[in-house]
C-alpha cells in the first residue's frame, strides 16, 4: 500500500530552487519509496543509484565522470552515508553548473555524514527529515490507538498481523544494535546498547540525567552523552530542550528524553498490547511522547518545541517558540476530562502564551477557559498546529 506523505509537496518545492534535496531518517520510515513515488512529478529525467547495490555503487567509482555524463538529469544516490566522500565531489560539479534539481541524496545520518555534507554543500543543500507516519498519512486505515501502541514504521504500522508487526519491530531493534549504530560508528557492546536503548525507554519523557544512567552502566558522563548523541543522530531519541529565555527564575535546564517511536518504546518495555499498557505506570508518558512525535512530524521550520519547568513546580509539557517568542503552549493528558494544575496555570501565566492547549487521546474540542482550549490530538493537528505555525 502506497500512501502520500505530507513531505512530499515540500520535497518537489524545494527542487525547484536548491540543486540538492537531502531526505533524512532512519532506517524503514520510507525514504527509497518516497522518491520513487515523486519520479513522475519531478521535471526532469531521473536516475536512481543505490549505494547498498553493489552495481550501483560500482558506477560511483569515478563519479566526477559520471555526473558529467548527466548534468541534464535528476540523480537520486541512497543510502549515500555509504560514500561520504561524495560530497566534495557533488560540491565541485554544482557549482560548474549550478541548477536546481540535479541531485537527491537519502540516508540515515550519522554526525560525519551530517558534518561533511554541511561543509561541502552548504548554500548548496536543503535539509528535510523523514519520520515514521504520522496520523495524518494512515487515519484512513489504522485507529489512533492502534497507531499510537504499534507505531509509526510502515512495515508494523499497517501490517493486520500484530504478531508479525511486534516481530519485525524486534529484528529492527536487532538490526539497529548490530549492524546500523556500529556502521555510524557506534562500536560498543551490543548488549551495552541494547541496555542503554532499554534504560531509556524506561526514562522516556524524564528529564535526562547522565551522571544516574553512568552509574547505572559503570560508563562515565561524557560517554553516555556520546551514546545518546548517536541515537539521536540515527533519529531513535529526541532531547526536548527546556524554554528558559528571558525567564528570571530557577528554571530546570536539562533536556527531556523520548523514543521517536512509540511502537519501539512499547517493545523494549515489554508491553505485549494495549490492555497490557492500559495497566502500566508509563502510559501517560507514552501518550506524551506520542504526541510530542506526531506534533514534531508536522512542525514547519519556523517553530521550536521545548517545554517549561521551574524548580517550584510550575511547568508546561510543550511550548512553541517563534524565535526566542513563546506563542503558545500545551499539555498533553491522557485523560478524556483534562484539566489545568495550578503548576500549568502559573506557566502560561509566566510565559504570556496567547494560545494553550489541553492534548487528548478523544475528548470533546472545547474552550476550558479564555485562552485553553481541550481538544483531541486529531483536531490539534488538522485544525490548531497550522495556527501556531502561521
Amino acid at each position: 500500500m502506497l500512501l502520500e506523505r505530507t513531505l512530499q509537496p515540500e520535497v518537489l518545492k524545494r527542487l525547484r530552487y536548491f540543486p540538492v534535496i537531502g531526505i533524512i531518517g532512519s532506517r524503514q520510515t520510507g525514504k527509497t519509496t518516497l522518491v520513487k513515488q515523486l519520479i513522475p512529478f519531478i521535471e526532469k529525467e531521473v536516475i536512481y543509484l543505490d549505494l547498498e547495490s553493489a552495481g550501483d555503487y560500482k558506477k560511483l567509482e569515478h563519479p566526477e565522470l559520471y555526473f558529467a555524463q548527466h548534468t541534464d538529469k535528476c540523480i537520486i544516490i541512497d543510502e549515500v552515508q555509504h560514500r561520504s566522500e561524495l560530497f566534495p565531489v557533488l560540491r565541485s560539479v554544482i557549482d560548474r553548473n549550478r541548477q536546481p534539481g540535479r541531485f537527491i541524496i537519502l540516508g540515515s545520518a550519522s554526525p560525519g555524514m551530517l558534518r561533511q555534507s554541511s561543509e561541502s554543500l552548504a548554500g548548496r543543500i536543503s535539509y528535510l527529515q523523514l519520520q515514521p507516519f504520522n496520523f495524518l498519512e494512515v487515519r484512513d486505515y489504522i485507529k489512533i490507538y492502534d497507531h499510537w501502541f504499534i507505531g509509526g514504521f510502515p512495515l508494523a504500522s499497517l501490517n493486520k498481523n500484530k504478531s508479525m508487526a511486534n516481530l519485525w519491530i524486534d529484528d529492527f531493534i536487532n538490526s539497529y544494535i548490530h549492524r546500523d549504530l556500529p556502521s555510524l560508528g557506534l562500536t560498543s557492546n551490543p548488549v551495552l546498547i541494547r541496555r542503554l536503548w532499554t534504560m531509556l525507554a524506561h526514562l522516556n519523557g524524564q528529564i535526562l540525567n547522565y551522571s544516574d544512567i553512568g552509574r547505572s552502566l559503570q560508563l562515565s558522563s561524557p560517554t553516555i552523552k556520546t551514546y545518546i548523541d548517536f541515537f539521536e543522530n540515527s533519529f531513535l531519541v529526541r532531547r526536548l530542550e527546556p524554554y528558559f529565555i528571558n525567564i528570571k527564575k530557577r528554571i530546570v535546564k536539562s533536556p527531556r528524553i523520548y523514543l521517536t517511536d512509540t511502537g519501539i518504546l512499547h517493545h523494549l518495555l515489554n508491553i505485549s498490547d494495549f490492555e497490557n499498557l492500559q495497566a502500566n505506570p508509563i502510559i501517560g508518558k507514552s501518550w506524551e511522547s506520542y504526541v510530542i512525535n506526531q506534533i514534531s512530524s508536522l512542525l514547519p521550520r519556523n517553530i521550536e518545541l521545548n517545554y517549561y519547568r521551574t524548580k517550584d513546580g510550575s511547568e508546561l509539557d510543550l511550548v512553541f517558540v517563534k524565535g526566542i517568542t513563546p506563542v503558545a503552549g500545551a499539555e498533553i493528558k491522557y485523560t478524556a476530562a483534562p484539566s489545568l494544575s495550578a503548576g500549568n496555570t502559573h506557566a502560561i501565566s509566566t510565559l504570556g502564551t496567547e494560545s494553550n492547549y489541553l492534548i487528548t487521546p478523544d475528548s470533546e474540542d472545547y474552550l476550558v477557559r479564555e485562552n485553553v482550549r481541550a481538544c483531541k490530538i486529531n483536531d490539534f493537528l488538522v485544525k490548531y498546529l497550522p495556527e501556531i505555525s502561521k
